[in-house]
């Protein structure tokens, strides 16, 4: 593992800035997965740092083993029924066409650093975030009318719980796990035991994980997951 770490100081606010996809943007239906690779299509396995740009979301919170607690699947449910709402109102309204993007979901536990309970396995002591992605030109009311017209048509619990989740995480560290969920430890103790001391970081948020593969349909072993850690000098 190179001990060089590619990022810069910004001269203006004196924050580290790591670099990001520049690539140029696709013509056809707004697709997260394409517009910003660098987030969503990465293909480095060991961690790597990046800039990530701020963004908005549609989320639900909640507590409990996802494998396990009823609220996880109610929430993923909403969340899912909300954005398609979105998309189809976009298209009508908008005259724009979206891709639905990835489940994502933020990870967090009682302890200072949030990481003893995920090494632990100790599932129903987590506490999640289940968000997924939006456009800059959805905005907020735009949100807030898709998920009253979506409590009108279904009867979810979680439903009302359905909020927008601003994030700005910037400077992060980020890698590709192939494979099953519950053997991202080997990549999280590599994290907090080698690659932050090696870097002079810190964590700077919570632990980020992107879902690019859907478990009812991929076996475990193909399954493609982005693991996120915002960082800050330490």
């Amino acid at each position: 593992m190179s001990n060089e770490v590619p990022f810069t100081t910004d001269r203006r606010t004196g924050q580290l800035r790591a670099p990001r996809n520049t690539a140029p943007r696709s013509t056809g239906p707004y697709d997260v997965k394409r517009e910003d690779k660098a987030l969503y299509a990465p293909t480095n396995r060991d961690w790597e740092l990046i800039e990530v740009p701020a963004q908005r979301f549609i989320a639900v919170d909640g507590r409990g083993d996802p494998n396990v607690a009823p609220a996880y699947a109610e929430a993923v449910e909403a969340l899912y029924a909300v954005a398609y709402a979105i998309k189809f109102a976009a298209k009508r309204g908008l005259g724009r066409d979206l891709v639905v993007a990835p489940l994502e979901g933020l990870w967090y536990a009682d302890d200072p650093a949030g990481y003893a309970a995920f090494a632990a396995g100790d599932k129903a002591s987590w506490s999640w975030t289940m968000l997924i992605s939006q456009p800059d030109w959805v905005t907020d009311a735009f949100i807030a009318d898709a998920v009253t017209a979506t409590l009108a048509k279904k009867k979810l619990p979680a439903l009302a719980s359905v909020h927008i989740e601003s994030l700005a995480e910037g400077v992060s560290a980020q890698l590709l796990h192939v494979g099953p969920y519950d053997d991202e430890a080997p990549a999280l103790a590599r994290l907090h035991g080698e690659f932050l001391a090696q870097h002079g970081l810190r964590l700077n948020g919570l632990h980020h994980e992107v879902y690019l593969g859907d478990p009812r349909r991929s076996a475990p072993e193909k399954l493609k997951t982005v693991l996120r850690q915002p960082v800050a000098p330490a």
